[in-house]
Formats: C-alpha cells, structure tokens, sequence
C-alpha cells in the first residue's frame, strides 16, 4: 500500500466528504477518487459507499481502518518525536489560555505533548483580562490560547481553532433577563462594563462597544479588571457583560442571567505567540492543538451526519408504513 493511498484512506474515513478530504491533503476532489479506486482496486472490494447525499464506510472499509489507524498514529508519533529531538523539543514551554473552552484545548495539548516529548515539560496558566499580550510579549508566556482577533505586529497567530456563540450576562432582575435572547440594539439600555487595564481598541470594542450597529450609544459601566469581579458588579446591578456562551456553564453565578446574544458572530479562540520567536516547541505545540481541533471538529461533523441519518431513516421507515401496526 502506497503512503498517499494509506493516508487518503483515513482521512476520508474521519471526514466522509470528498471536499474536505481533498482540502487537507492540498489535492484536487479527482486525485482523491483515484487514490480510493487504486485502493479499493488493491484490496478487491468497495472500501466507501458514495452516494450523492453521503460517503460512507463500508463493512470491510471500518474494519481495515481500526486495523491500520493505531499503526498509522503510532508511526507518525514516532516520526514526530524524532524530528522534535532533532529539532530540539525540550526544555518548558509556558502555555496561556484566556477562558474555560480555550484552557480544555491547551490541557489536552499538554497531554498529547507528553506522549510525543517525554523531554518537554508544559506549564500552564490562565492569561489576564486585563493585559490579553503582556506575559506573551515579557517571556512569562510562549504561547497562549486566546480570544481573536489579534492585529499586534510583533505576534503572529492561528486561524480560529475553537469558536463560541456570544451572550449578554444581565442582573437577573434587569427586564433583558427575561427575553429569549437580545440584539446588538438592546445593549443601548443597559451600560457595559469596561476592563481597566492595557487593551488595543479593537479588542475593547470586542468586549464594550461604544455604539450599537444603529448608531446608538452604549453606556459605560464600571472598569473590572478579572471575570470574578465583573460578575460580581453584573450580579449588583451595576451593568452588562459581553462574554462567551460557554461561561454560563463555567461561572453560573447567582443573580446573573447569561442571555444569548441574536445576530453576533461567533467569537473565535486562536493560538497566539511572538512573532520573531517561533521556537521548536511553540510549533510543535501549535502543530499539535491544531490537530486536535480539526479532529475534534470532524467527530463534531460525523455525530451530527450521524443523527441525520438516523432521522432520515426513521423517517422512511415510518413514511413507508412498515412503523404501522
């Protein structure tokens, strides 16, 4: 079996979909099919059922991928751990992460890291609200896992890795509390608080816009300068807080409502570090969060192709009458 071949076969069996497939290998859709026939031609038997709708695994296709993917991982692990010795992959590499979902990522980072470069110690630490760059660019930090954008000229970063609805935290007792969701026109009746302390504009209009899309000011409420001290003032009435969906589940706080936020573009989490620094390490660590990601990603696309399917085929079979008693 030839290496491009191998590699086409479990790619497309984690992505089902000819497109995506050929996006991560940099081919073309038609090399792509001529790989999986060349396979399928080896091995005397159909490896995927295409249809228009979907690409699945066939019977013989899941088994032969759980026979070679461990060998296959396990191949590229080592390849990987040699290059990084010889590129010298060792020493500590100080990881930051700014909420929650950003910090799952980095810690399973640091797992997988482990594995691969027994020889690199990661540690770890939460990246301040109020100063998003100052330990990355003071040698605290070497890479740190945060909110985008980010349009510092001395910091290079990621494409978006993990991404997150936005919400509006409100005091429970604020009349927004009980809306099923609010827009960008709503935040003109509530102030927002401010984070005090070294924010380029862009990444405070991020967090407290001065007017909603309508032209309308927004008020300023109180400057925090840690998440733990604007809940605090958000519980006492003292103003709003634009956040991320996921701190509902992290930080339920009592007399806070988080309450979606209608027409806002997701808000993306990207890998950041200094530019003129990029040392073994840092790529490696940045090669492997991305990694994980994109499969992270890809099983998300799988269950929900999954489900339906399922309800596709329920579907059928109660439209075909035979659910029928």
């Amino acid at each position: 079996m030839e290496r491009d071949e191998l590699e086409c076969f479990l790619i497309l069996a984690e992505e089902l979909h000819f497109g995506r497939t050929a996006d991560r290998m940099r081919l073309s859709r038609a090399r792509v099919s001529q790989l999986v026939q060349r396979l399928e031609r080896r091995v005397g038997a159909p490896l995927f059922v295409r249809t228009s709708r979907r690409v699945a695994l066939t019977e013989l296709g899941r088994r032969l991928r759980d026979d070679i993917a461990p060998h296959h991982h396990a191949i590229e692990e080592a390849v990987a751990r040699a290059t990084a010795e010889a590129r010298g992959v060792t020493g500590v590499l100080y990881a930051g992460f700014s909420t929650p979902l950003a910090g799952e990522l980095v810690m399973r980072t640091v797992e997988a890291l482990r594995a691969r470069h027994p020889r690199l110690a990661v540690e770890i630490c939460e990246v301040p609200l109020a100063d998003p760059y100052g330990k990355l660019r003071g040698g605290e930090f070497d890479v740190q896992l945060t909110e985008l954008p980010v349009r510092e000229d001395d910091l290079a970063a990621s494409p978006a890795l993990l991404s997150d609805a936005r919400v509006l935290a409100v005091p429970s007792g604020h009349p927004l509390a009980a809306r099923a969701s609010v827009g960008y026109e709503d935040l003109a009746g509530l102030p927002l608080l401010t984070i005090d302390g070294d924010l380029p504009p862009y990444r405070r209009e991020l967090h407290s816009p001065a007017r909603t899309p309508g032209g309308r000011p927004i008020g300023r409420g109180p400057a925090v300068t840690n998440l733990q001290e604007a809940l605090m003032m958000v519980a006492g009435g003292r103003g709003g807080l634009l956040a991320a969906a996921h701190l509902a589940t992290y930080h339920a706080w009592p007399g806070v409502t988080y309450v979606p936020l209608a027409g806002a573009a997701p808000l993306g989490y990207g890998l950041v570090w200094r530019a003129a620094d990029a040392t073994g390490a840092v790529r490696e660590f940045v090669r492997t969060a991305r990694e994980l990601a994109t499969a992270r990603q890809s099983a998300s696309r799988e269950k929900v192709t999954n489900s339906r399917s399922a309800a596709r085929n329920r579907a059928d079979f109660l439209m075909s009458g035979a659910g029928n008693p």
